[in-house]
């Protein structure tokens, strides 16, 4: 297929990257998480990383998008500047409220499933993945293509490892102790991967697509860019077995 009647999602879907796309959505972590092999610990360490993403990183990320915006707004084909506008204003809203209830959900889940959420030292690569969404908004601003390719990067990006998990989850012959485990993973899968959570990422790629990107272009090269930097990050983003030893502050 040419690159002219391919959209961008799919092209940077089926772009090469620096590295695998499966190894960042088939990282050890998921497989053991979905085959019940999982550290407890390990995931108690990950929740902590991401709880750090969503309450620190991904607002201060939105808010700089929504804030560009109102003075660079996005470019979008075959819309008006004014439809092009609201129509990613009230996505944005959206994320905003959405990493609110995703907060709630991660304490509500550790609570219930033992998960101890304290103690833990930040890893390097939260801090590379935070730093990188700060580093997006800064060069490549003031406009918001950018930034709304890297949020849909990384929204397909979890969309596709939890679906993975999902998919290999093992109920049977467990431990007690693995099923405590196997059930917080469980609703971790469930919440990334449900029709809610597909309908969210695909709202975003509806969104990229739409924007007023040619491709080839210089922006389409950032976009490539962009989208092997979020494979990247992720890959990193997973713990790795034995961390759940080292990592208490």
């Amino acid at each position: 297929m040419e690159s002219q009647k391919l959209s961008l999602t799919s092209h940077l879907l089926n772009s090469s990257t620096k590295l695998p796309y499966d190894a960042a959505i088939k990282h050890d972590f998921l497989t053991a998480a979905g085959s019940g092999t999982l550290d407890h610990n390990l995931l108690a360490l990950w929740l902590s990383q991401d709880k750090t993403y969503a309450t620190q990183g991904y607002p201060r990320f939105i808010g700089s998008l929504v804030a560009n915006m109102a003075y660079n707004k996005p470019r979008m084909k075959d819309m008006s500047e004014e439809d092009s506008y609201y129509r990613t204003l009230k996505t944005l809203i959206f994320c905003m409220e959405n990493i609110g209830l995703e907060i709630d959900f991660f304490r509500t889940t550790a609570e219930k499933w033992d998960l101890d959420l304290e103690g833990w030292k930040e890893r390097q690569g939260t801090k590379d993945y935070l730093a990188e969404m700060d580093k997006v908004v800064r060069d490549y601003g003031p406009g918001i293509e950018h930034g709304l390719v890297f949020l849909w990067a990384m929204e397909r990006v979890y969309l596709d490892a939890w679906t993975y998990v999902k998919n290999r989850l093992q109920t049977s012959n467990l431990s007690p102790d693995q099923s405590l485990t196997i059930a917080a993973t469980s609703s971790f899968a469930t919440n990334w991967s449900n029709k809610d959570f597909v309908a969210f990422v695909d709202r975003l790629a509806d969104i990229v697509d739409s924007l007023d990107i040619a491709p080839d272009s210089p922006t389409w090269k950032d976009c490539e860019e962009i989208w092997s930097r979020v494979v990247e990050l992720e890959v990193y983003f997973w713990p790795k077995s034995g961390e759940e030893k080292t990592r208490r502050g």
